[in-house]
């Protein structure tokens, strides 16, 4: 399903800054990569999105996604790592100033593929709020959104799942001196003060 080669080299070329997005739901993580996408002239790729988009797509990969999913079983990280490649390209060839990578990397050997396969990130910039906040923003997105997942025991659930997954992954970059920790419990324009602080001084460097 990934045999095929991505030509990277217009990617490597552009020498462009990657920037890896970690944050748990409702961490307002999606509110703050608009603003950073605004100010910086950076592309967001989101792995869920790109997933979605192939499936829809109606290509065979979409299909055997689709598959996959069906099945509950997760999809393989070649397969994300090919559609985070392949969006990368696009958006170099239109002009990217470089990247948010949202949603990834889920676990650190997908960190060390993708910066072994692509470029390394600059910086993980980690959106921290403690899980009371969290709770309270999802009750409160659930009282309007009437999304399904939206219940106290899910919410628990998923951030259960979420500092799982995500804590060896914010280690990891923290001992490479790659982790930008962002107090996510402010204002909106308080955060995105802390993220331009951050991103200013690693898209210089």
């Amino acid at each position: 399903m990934s045999d095929k080669k991505i030509d990277l080299t217009p990617l490597k070329k552009a020498g462009v800054p990657i920037f890896f997005i970690v944050g748990g739901p409702g961490s307002g993580k999606g509110t703050q990569c608009e603003k950073i996408v605004a100010k910086y002239g950076l592309s967001h790729l989101s792995s869920g999105d790109l997933l979605r988009a192939e499936v829809k797509s109606g290509s065979s990969r979409g299909a055997e996604l689709t598959k996959i999913m069906e099945a509950g079983q997760l999809v393989p990280l070649t397969v994300v790592l090919d559609l985070i490649k392949e969006a990368m390209l696009k958006e170099v060839a239109k002009g990217s100033k470089g990247f948010l990578i949202d949603g990834y990397p889920r676990e650190v050997a997908q960190g060390d593929q993708f910066e072994a396969e692509i470029m390394p990130a600059k910086l993980a910039v980690y959106f921290e709020v403690s899980e009371d906040t969290l709770v309270k923003r999802l009750l409160k997105r659930a009282e309007t959104s009437g999304r399904a997942d939206d219940n106290m025991d899910t919410i628990k659930k998923r951030l259960k799942t979420f500092n799982e997954a995500t804590a060896p992954v914010v280690a990891h970059y923290e001992k490479k001196g790659k982790l930008a920790r962002i107090k996510a419990e402010g204002t909106v324009d308080e955060i995105f003060a802390e993220v331009v602080k951050h991103l200013d001084k690693a898209i210089k460097a």
